[in-house]
């Protein structure tokens, strides 16, 4: 899976990279069980700092989304739990994307289905990692 950083956008590093792994996790481009870079390896072949790359990895471990072990390192988690919290953060930004929406004048329909459209490229977006795109 490629990895790309965006030093100069206003988005926090830490995010970019950690929505890039959850990504890969939805797409299928790293499985259960799998391991990921060391934070010292990903850090130096990104070429940001190490502390970065670990609150990445402090984040998706919190999430539930890989499991970090002293010996084996981070790998991918075996299964993600379905949490109420995890629902109702979901819900927080569903709302706000809702309320942008309204300000924006898109109707309903359309907003539901750029939502399913988005859904469906979530699993599907990363299986163009093997061509580059990502």
């Amino acid at each position: 899976m490629l990895i790309e950083i965006n030093t100069h956008s206003a988005y926090p590093i830490y995010e970019q990279l950690r929505d890039q792994i959850v990504l890969g996790i939805a797409g299928s481009q790293l499985a259960a069980g799998e391991g990921l870079p060391s934070v010292r390896r990903l850090a130096a072949d990104l070429g940001i700092n190490l502390h970065t790359v670990n609150k990445a990895y402090l984040a998706l471990c919190g999430e539930g989304y890989i499991v970090m072990d002293r010996r084996r390192g981070a790998t991918v988690a075996l299964t993600v739990m379905d949490d109420s919290a995890f629902h109702a953060a979901l819900s927080r930004r569903l709302v706000l994307a809702a309320a942008e929406a309204q300000c924006r004048r898109i109707s309903h329909k359309d907003f539901l289905m750029e939502c399913r459209d988005c859904y469906r490229q979530a699993g599907e977006s990363l299986n163009h990692d093997k061509e580059g795109l990502l």
